[in-house]
């Protein structure tokens, strides 16, 4: 399975922002999804995940009510909606492909990953 990422870019703080993330080699459909980042000089951090049904949301604290993330299976992509974006979301996000159906926050909980996109928010 191969993950692209796109959709990163340069927003000014307050602004929106979706990247998305399409699956290739195989589908994807049963597997849960995630996001995470990493933020220059940081550790890589769990944003956000989804079962592979499509349901059974999870988010980290920092993107809690800024951030949604939703699938389409027929188009094998998942994509995270970033809403009230603030200096402190500037990292690459990456997206992964679960182990299993439900979804997770921890590294371990995934198998695939993805490139990388870049978000970059100015103050």
């Amino acid at each position: 399975v191969q993950l692209q990422a796109s959709g990163g870019g340069l927003v000014q703080a307050g602004g929106s922002l979706r990247v998305s993330c399409r699956a290739s080699g195989r589908a994807v459909s049963n597997n849960a999804m995630g996001w995470f980042r990493q933020a220059p000089g940081k550790e890589r951090e769990f944003v956000a995940s989804i079962n592979w049904k499509g349901g059974g949301a999870l988010y980290g604290d920092s993107v809690k009510g800024r951030f949604t993330i939703s699938r389409d299976n027929a188009q094998n992509t998942v994509y995270l909606q970033m809403n009230s974006l603030g200096p402190e979301d500037t990292a690459v996000y990456y997206c992964a492909g679960g182990l299993r159906s439900y979804s997770g926050k921890s590294f371990s909980d995934y198998r695939y990953w993805g490139q990388g996109t870049l978000v970059t928010v100015s103050s």
